[in-house]
C-alpha cells in the first residue's frame, strides 16, 4: 500500500513539474541581421580606352592661289577643301562627383589623348597653266595633316542608378605631322587649339555580367560624340610652292584664316576606382 502511496506521489510531482516548465516564457530569438544592398556611385576616379570613327565636320570651299614667277608663268592653283575621314583611338583618364548616391546629378572632368588616321596625303592641287619641273603646289592647312588631337573637357550628367547621361565640353588641341615638314618657315603652323563639345551614355556593368572581366562594380562602358574645331590662329598659312628636291617652300600666299573642324563617334572602356 505505501509503495502504491509513492508511485502516485511521484507521478504527481513530475505531472506539477512539467506543466509548471510549460507555463514558463519561452527565450526569445535573436532578431535576424539586416545587411544593406550596397548603393551604386559614379563618384571616383578612372581610366580607359576608346576607339572610333572621325570624320571631316567643315564646309566645303575652294581656293586658289597665283603661283608667283619664275615657278609659275601666270599659273593659278586651285584647291578644294576635300572632306576627310578616318579612325580615331586613344585613352582617357577622369574624376566624377555624384551628390547623392543611386540617382541624381554627376559633376566631372576628363583628359584624353587621341591618334588620327585623316591620311598622309598633303592637299594637292589643280593647275591652270604651267609650273617650273621640280615643284609642286600644296595647301598643308586640311585636316590630311592633322595627326593626333587631346582635349581637357568638364562633365555634368544625370545618372539613374547605373546608366548616366551626360554632356561635356572644354578645351581641345592637335597637330600634325605634315605641318611640321615645313619647320621654320613663317608658314609653319603645326600646333593648333580649340574646343571641344559633345555628349554621351555610360553604362556601369553589374558584378556578374560576363563582360565585366575585372568582376568588379568598377567596370563602365560609354558610347559619345564630339565636335573638335582647332583655330589655326592669324599666322602665315596658306599655299606653298614647294621645292620637291628638298621639301621646302619656297613661296607663300596667305589665303585667309581656317578652322580644322571635325567630328568623332567612339565607344569606350573605363576601370573606376571607389564603386560603392
Amino acid at each position: 500500500m505505501i509503495k502504491k502511496l509513492l508511485l502516485a506521489s511521484a507521478a504527481t510531482a513530475l505531472l506539477t513539474g512539467a506543466a509548471s516548465a510549460a507555463d514558463l516564457p519561452r527565450r526569445a530569438a535573436p532578431p535576424p541581421v539586416f545587411t544593406p544592398v550596397p548603393v551604386f556611385t559614379w563618384t571616383g576616379a578612372y581610366f580607359g580606352i576608346n576607339a572610333g570613327y572621325a570624320f571631316d565636320a567643315s564646309s566645303n570651299n575652294t581656293n586658289s592661289f597665283g603661283v608667283p614667277a619664275p615657278y609659275g608663268n601666270g599659273t593659278t592653283a586651285f584647291f578644294s577643301q576635300r572632306n576627310q575621314e578616318g579612325f580615331s583611338g586613344g585613352g582617357q583618364v577622369g574624376y566624377n562627383f555624384q551628390f547623392t548616391p543611386g540617382s541624381g546629378v554627376v559633376v566631372g572632368i576628363e583628359a584624353d589623348a587621341q591618334y588620327l588616321d585623316f591620311g598622309r596625303s598633303r592637299n594637292s592641287a589643280f593647275l591652270v597653266g604651267p609650273l617650273a619641273p621640280g615643284y609642286y603646289v600644296t595647301d598643308p592647312r586640311g585636316l590630311s595633316s592633322l595627326d593626333f588631337f587631346g582635349t581637357v573637357r568638364g562633365r555634368i550628367g544625370y545618372a539613374f542608378d547605373r546608366v548616366l547621361f551626360y554632356g561635356t565640353g572644354g578645351f581641345a588641341y592637335g597637330s600634325g605631322s605634315a605641318d611640321r615638314s615645313f619647320g621654320g618657315f613663317a608658314g609653319n603652323d603645326s600646333f593648333r587649339t580649340g574646343y571641344a563639345v559633345g555628349g554621351g551614355i555610360e553604362y556601369a556593368l553589374p558584378t556578374d555580367s560576363f563582360l565585366n572581366f575585372f568582376r568588379s562594380s568598377a567596370v563602365t562602358l560609354k558610347v559619345e560624340g564630339l565636335y573638335v574645331n582647332l583655330d589655326r590662329n592669324t599666322r602665315n598659312q596658306g599655299a606653298f610652292v614647294i621645292n620637291a628636291a628638298n621639301n621646302f617652300p619656297v613661296a607663300y600666299n596667305n589665303i585667309g584664316r581656317r578652322d580644322d573642324e571635325f567630328a568623332v563617334v567612339r565607344a569606350g572602356l573605363n576601370y573606376k576606382f571607389g564603386s560603392y
